[in-house]
């Protein structure tokens, strides 16, 4: 990949440049990702006639379970690997560059939220952080660091420590940030039922098999009373991606400058649905994801709103039920 073009990633101001980069990524990763470069062979593709991001065929996120996704020649340093749950093959991401992930996450969340030095940080994932490979715990990892508080920290399932440290940083009038997935919310909410109404709760989805999967109405609703907030923060990513999208309230998620959601026709996978607030299949556009791919069709489903906003509606049938945001509505 040509140094100018990852350059140019994080510059993005206007849809003229945000499809030049897209074009630019594409004609890459079609020459120096194998695994990519295949898959548009199998279908044909004339790589001249692809002239606007509608055009791009999408590699199915599946192909990370069974292939190293990888453009160019350079090792990877580190592998991210998905939550799934218990009998399903997780996807692999191999990493090149992680200062590269590092630098997406932190511009998104200064884009959304504003420094993380801001915020006493909580992160309440049980089960990721039981695990080495999260990119959601390498992401929270760096964001607790960076909030510089003392407070800041994984929580697991100590409830107590929790509330005590939210309560401490509330004390000397810092903001707070509680992050978890939605099956350790809702038992923080049950079990407790804690007056969080000046915390940022953000849920990143997910039951893990340890709950039974509601809508994410259901989940904000019962959130929302136990809590005493007026809105539930979301946080959609995955760990094929080096981006994330993020929701303020009310399941309407915005991306950063260098992703986009476009919107697939359920019944035919390689065309794109150009008229929005129609439901479809979501495929991602990463610039970020310029070592593996920047083109990735999902198993979600969702829709798109004028302002270019999105929503998670679910899943398309037969799609695995896996760790982040992938609640029914």
């Amino acid at each position: 990949m040509k140094p100018e073009i990852i350059e140019r990633i994080f510059d993005i101001q206007d849809p003229d440049s945000f499809r030049n980069s897209a074009l630019d990524i594409f004609r890459s990763q079609s020459a120096g990702n194998r695994i990519y470069g295949e898959f548009l062979k199998s279908l044909s593709v004339d790589l001249s006639s692809v002239k606007s991001i509608s055009q791009i065929p999408f590699l199915p996120v599946e192909f990370f379970k069974s292939h190293i996704i990888i453009t160019g020649t350079q090792p990877h340093t580190k592998i991210f690997e998905s939550s799934g749950t218990t009998g399903t093959v997780s996807g692999k991401h191999f990493i090149v560059d992680t200062s590269l992930y590092e630098k997406s996450f932190l511009k998104a969340f200064t884009l959304f939220y504003g420094e993380p030095s801001d915020y006493m940080i909580a992160a309440l994932l049980p089960s990721y952080t039981e695990r080495g490979n999260s990119s959601l715990v390498y992401m929270m990892d760096n964001l607790i660091k960076r909030s510089k508080n003392p407070g800041s920290g994984f929580f697991r399932e100590d409830a107590g420590s929790l509330i005590r440290a939210i309560n401490e940083a509330r004390e000397l009038g810092r903001k707070v940030l509680l992050m978890g997935v939605s099956f350790a919310l809702l038992d923080l909410a049950e079990k407790y039922s804690p007056d969080l109404h000046d915390v940022i709760v953000m849920e990143t989805g997910g039951m893990k098999g340890r709950r039974k999967e509601i809508t994410r109405i259901e989940l904000h609703s019962v959130l929302e009373k136990a809590f005493n907030v007026s809105e539930i923060h979301s946080e959609y990513g995955m760990t094929e991606l080096m981006s994330q999208a993020y929701s303020k309230g009310k399941g309407i998620f915005n991306c950063p400058p260098w992703m986009k959601v476009l919107i697939r026709d359920p019944l035919d996978p390689f065309t794109i649905i150009e008229e929005p607030e129609t439901t479809g299949g979501i495929n991602i556009i990463d610039l970020a994801n310029v070592h593996s791919c920047s083109f990735i069709s999902t198993g979600d489903l969702g829709k798109l709103h004028e302002d270019g906003s999105f929503e998670v509606l679910g899943r398309i049938d037969n799609s695995d039920v896996r760790g982040c945001n992938l609640l029914f509505e």
